[in-house]
C-alpha cells in the first residue's frame, strides 16, 4: 500500500481545491515580457507536484515528450491525469520513444481513441506493434537507425509552461521506488523559450519518425501486430484508470497536506523565478544526417561544447554516464590548460544502473584522471538521500540512490540543466534538449545544490578507486564488459 501513495500526488489535487486558472503565471510572463522564468525543481516530490498542478490547470493544450513511460504508480497515474485534461476539453499530445516505453497495447489504443488524445511513438523499431522477428531483422538492417532513440523529456502547458530535465516518466525518477531512485534535476520555465520548446516538440510531432500509435497496430502482413480494442474495452480502459487514481484508502495524511498547499507553493515558485535570457537547445529529429555511421554530432552538444570552451575559470558537471569522446577529451584537456578547474561527478560502480556505460568509463578512468579532472563518484548510500526523498514515502530501508541528473555550471554564472549525458550516445544518436540559463544567482544556487553532492559523505574520490567496495562478481562483470567494442553506443 505505501507505493500506492504516489496516486495521490497526481489525483488529490483535484479534490484539494476547487478549480483554478493560470492566472498567476500569466501576470509574471506579463511583467516580464521577452524574458524566461526558471526555477529548479530539485526533488523528486517537487518535480511531481508542479507536474500534477500543471496538469490540472491546462486550459488549451499539453505537449509531453519522453524517453521511458512505466506503467508503474508514476506512469500510470500521469496517465489518468493526462485523461482528466482531455475530459474536459484540454488537447493531449504525447509523444514517447519506442525502445523503453512500457504500456499494454489495448492502454495505448484506447487512450488514442480519445477525441483529445492524440499519442505518437518515436522510431517504432523495438517494441510498439512490432514483433520479435521485425525486430531482429532491424537491428540487423539498420543498425543506426534502431540505436538513434528520442532522449528527450518536455512537459508543455499552454505553450507558456515548460518543464525538461532528467526525469522520465516512472517510480525511480520521483523518488517512488523502494529498492532503486534516481538523484535527479528537473528546471521549470515560464515565458519566452518556452515557445523554442514546443517549437522543437512540433517538429518532432511532425516528423516521419513520429508515428501514430494506431498505425502500428493494422496487422498487415507479418511486420506488425494485429491488436484491436472495441467502444466497450475503451470505456472499461478509463474507467480502471480513473478508479486506480481516487482510491482514498491509499491517501496518507502528509500528502494530503501537501497537495493542499500546491496552489500556494506554485505561486511561490512563479514569485521566486530567475528572469532572464535562457537558450533551450535541442537536436533535429533523427539527430544528424548520418545513416551508416555512429557519429556526426548534433546541435545540443555544439551547444555544450561552445560553453566548455568559452569557460574561463571552472566547470563543474553532473552526468551519471561519462564516456568522453576524442573530441570531448580535446575540449576537457584545452580547458585544463588554460587553467581551468573541472570537476566532475559521476556514477561509481556501486550506483550505476547502467553496467556498460560504466565499463566505457572505467576504461578511460585512470586518463581523465590523470588529464586534470577532479572525478568524483556517487555513492550508492549518499548522506543526502534521506533530504531528498519524499518524506510521505520514505520506506523503512532506505533504496540504492544513483546520479541521473545531467547538469553544468560554468564560471558560477551559467548554468545547464537537460538531458545530455557526457556520453558518445548522447553526442551522436540520441535527440537531447536543455536549459542554459544565463542569470548568475540561479547558476550560484545550482552550484552550491551540486557541491553538496561532491562532499565526502555523498561522493568518494575517483583517485581513490572506489571499486573496491562492490563485490568482485560485480567487478568482473564490469571487465568482461569492458572487452567489448561498445564506445560508439554508450
Amino acid at each position: 500500500m505505501a507505493v500506492l501513495l504516489v496516486m495521490t500526488v497526481w489525483a488529490a489535487a483535484r479534490a484539494a481545491t476547487p478549480p483554478a486558472d493560470m492566472a498567476l503565471i500569466d501576470a509574471e510572463i506579463a511583467a516580464h515580457p521577452g524574458q524566461t522564468g526558471a526555477t529548479l525543481l530539485d526533488t523528486g516530490e517537487s518535480a511531481l507536484r508542479a507536474r500534477a498542478w500543471l496538469a490540472d490547470h491546462a486550459r488549451h493544450s499539453i505537449e509531453v515528450q519522453y524517453f521511458i513511460w512505466s506503467s508503474d504508480n508514476v506512469g500510470i497515474l500521469a496517465a489518468e491525469a493526462l485523461l482528466r485534461a482531455a475530459e474536459r476539453g484540454v488537447r493531449v499530445r504525447v509523444l514517447v520513444d519506442d525502445l523503453l516505453i512500457d504500456a499494454p497495447d489495448k492502454t495505448l489504443l484506447a487512450l488514442a481513441r480519445h477525441p483529445n488524445v492524440d499519442i505518437r511513438i518515436y522510431n517504432p523499431r523495438h517494441k510498439v506493434g512490432t514483433p520479435l522477428h521485425t525486430r531482429l531483422l532491424n537491428v540487423i538492417t539498420d543498425f543506426r537507425g534502431v540505436n538513434q532513440r528520442m532522449h528527450d523529456k518536455t512537459f508543455i502547458v499552454d505553450g507558456r509552461v515548460g518543464i525538461t530535465g532528467g526525469r522520465n516518466m516512472a517510480d525511480e525518477y520521483f523518488d517512488y521506488d523502494r529498492d532503486y531512485a534516481f538523484r535527479d534535476r528537473d528546471v521549470l520555465l515560464l515565458g519566452e523559450s518556452v515557445k523554442t520548446m514546443r517549437a522543437n516538440f512540433d517538429a518532432f510531432w511532425t516528423s516521419p519518425l513520429a508515428v501514430p500509435v494506431e498505425a502500428r497496430f493494422d496487422g498487415l502482413g507479418l511486420m506488425k501486430k494485429h491488436v484491436k480494442v472495441d467502444a466497450d474495452e475503451v470505456q472499461q480502459v478509463y474507467r480502471e484508470l480513473h478508479a486506480y487514481a481516487a482510491r482514498p484508502e491509499n491517501f496518507a495524511p502528509e500528502v494530503r497536506a501537501a497537495i493542499a498547499a500546491t496552489p500556494e507553493s506554485f505561486a511561490r515558485l512563479a514569485r521566486d523565478m530567475a528572469w532572464g535570457p535562457v537558450e533551450f537547445i535541442h537536436d533535429t529529429p533523427g539527430k544528424n544526417g548520418n545513416r551508416w555511421s555512429l557519429g556526426g554530432g548534433g546541435t545540443s552538444g555544439a551547444a555544450l561544447a561552445q560553453l566548455v570552451a568559452g569557460a574561463k575559470e571552472s566547470i563543474l558537471i553532473q552526468s551519471p554516464y561519462l564516456v568522453l569522446s576524442d573530441r570531448a577529451k580535446a575540449l576537457f584537456r584545452a580547458a585544463v590548460a588554460r587553467g581551468v578547474k573541472v570537476r566532475i561527478l559521476t556514477n561509481s560502480l556501486a550506483s550505476t544502473d547502467n553496467l556498460q556505460a560504466f565499463s566505457g568509463y572505467r576504461k578511460q578512468r585512470r586518463a581523465l584522471l590523470k588529464m586534470g579532472l577532479d572525478i568524483r563518484e556517487f555513492k550508492p548510500d549518499p548522506a543526502s538521500r534521506a533530504a531528498l526523498m519524499s518524506r510521505a514515502n520514505a520506506p523503512a530501508r532506505p533504496p540504492v540512490f544513483a546520479l541521473h541528473a545531467k547538469s553544468m555550471v560554468v564560471d558560477g554564472k551559467v548554468a545547464f540543466v537537460g538531458t545530455f549525458n557526457f556520453d558518445p550516445r548522447s553526442e551522436n544518436l540520441n535527440t537531447e534538449v536543455g536549459a542554459i540559463i544565463r542569470h548568475e544567482g540561479l547558476a550560484r544556487q545550482l552550484q552550491e545544490i551540486m557541491e553538496t553532492d561532491l562532499r565526502p559523505e555523498n561522493s568518494w574520490r575517483a583517485a581513490d578507486e572506489p571499486d573496491q567496495y562492490v563485490p568482485l562478481t560485480r567487478r568482473g562483470q564490469v571487465r568482461l564488459w569492458q572487452l567489448l567494442p561498445l564506445k560508439p553506443v554508450l
